[in-house]
């Protein structure tokens, strides 16, 4: 936490900390009907006492297929993200939502 001083009043600020899951992840298609979780599992629990934003997605594919990364929240799709058969995709989101604590965010294919 950072202390702020603003016009003769003190505030505590919430320091940023950038949470990054990265690697080389298996998966079996499915069709576009049904999501299949990552090998290894891939999510994000947001710690108990902080909320947190997917703000950034950085994302390749090797296949000669397109296919689609689905973030999901609840058991329902949140996001889903289309990669290029051979192609990447570098996705600054403009439309965030706030996720709050005891969130768990996986991740499928």
């Amino acid at each position: 936490m950072r202390r702020k001083r603003r016009a003769g009043t003190l505030s505590l600020m919430a320091l940023e900390t950038s949470k990054f899951i990265q690697g080389l992840f298996e998966f079996s298609g499915a069709g576009l009907k049904r999501a299949v979780p990552l090998t290894p599992p891939v999510k994000y629990t947001v710690p108990f006492d902080k909320r947190s934003q997917l703000i950034y997605l950085r994302a390749g594919n090797p296949q000669g297929e397109l296919v689609y990364l689905v973030l999901t929240r609840d058991g329902k799709p949140m996001r889903y993200f289309p990669i290029a058969a051979r192609g990447a995709t570098h996705v600054a989101l403009r439309v965030v939502e706030d996720l709050l604590a005891d969130t768990v965010l996986p991740t499928c294919s």
